[in-house]
């Protein structure tokens, strides 16, 4: 057993004692550490902040859910887990990493870096951390979707250039399946967001679920080929 699978389990484990002591939010999560999957079901872990999380909404209303019912009705047996951590940066998703391979995904759907972006740190701190993240998902033999950020013009235009650079610059040189924009036909739309201006409403997610399907289904092709 090699050291990668040794410390999944130990984080596993120790998952586990924190959810019988403290309880857990997420009930999917509960669902993948209590119960066997079913006979050839995917597992498809949804990685993010707020914006994967759902902030504000139910969680039926949030994109993995409603990505989850989509695959399911269109006849794909595939389980999608909501992973989000609200205000969660890039370095936080990089120190909870092994925990979610602990979750043992056949595919991650990694959304990362607009905290970052928001409070003005490094891109190159923002890339190296998304970058090892990426390098762990492929060490585990994890096809990833990775969705991009772009970020908003008042950080001023070479901040701007150099953070939105980031993830074409990673799909570039990782073996990755690569969604340019996550918000695509959301941002900047005040009847698709809440009233912060900033995350989607339920109607925005519905249109995140749409647009990122095809990338999800090219993944999951992808995975049953292997």
């Amino acid at each position: 057993m090699n050291k990668h699978k040794i410390m999944r389990i130990f984080l596993l484990l120790a998952g586990l004692i924190i959810l019988i002591c403290t309880g857990c939010s997420q009930e999917e999560e509960k669902e993948l550490m209590f119960e066997s999957n079913k006979e050839g079901e995917l597992i498809i872990v949804a990685v993010g902040d707020s914006l994967t999380a759902g902030y504000g909404l139910a969680e039926e209303e949030s994109y993995p859910a409603i990505l989850g019912k989509k695959l399911r009705s269109e006849g794909y047996n595939c389980r999608v887990v909501n992973s989000g951590v609200s205000s969660e940066t890039s370095s936080g998703l990089l120190s909870r990493i092994e925990w979610v391979l602990g979750l043992n995904p056949d595919i991650v759907i990694l959304e990362t870096g607009a905290n970052d972006g928001l409070r003005g740190i490094d891109p190159e701190m923002v890339e190296k951390n998304i970058r090892d993240i990426l390098f762990r998902l492929k060490d585990a033999e994890v096809i990833t979707v990775l969705a991009g950020m772009k970020m908003v013009w008042n950080l001023g235009p070479l901040y701007v250039k150099r953070f939105n650079a980031i993830y074409p610059r990673l799909a570039d040189e990782s073996d990755i399946i690569f969604m340019p924009f996550f918000l695509k036909d959301v941002a900047m739309k005040s009847t698709l967001a809440l009233g912060d201006g900033l995350h989607p409403n339920g109607d925005g997610y519905k249109i995140i679920a749409d647009n990122i399907y095809p990338y999800v289904l090219e993944a999951v092709m992808k995975k049953q080929n292997l």
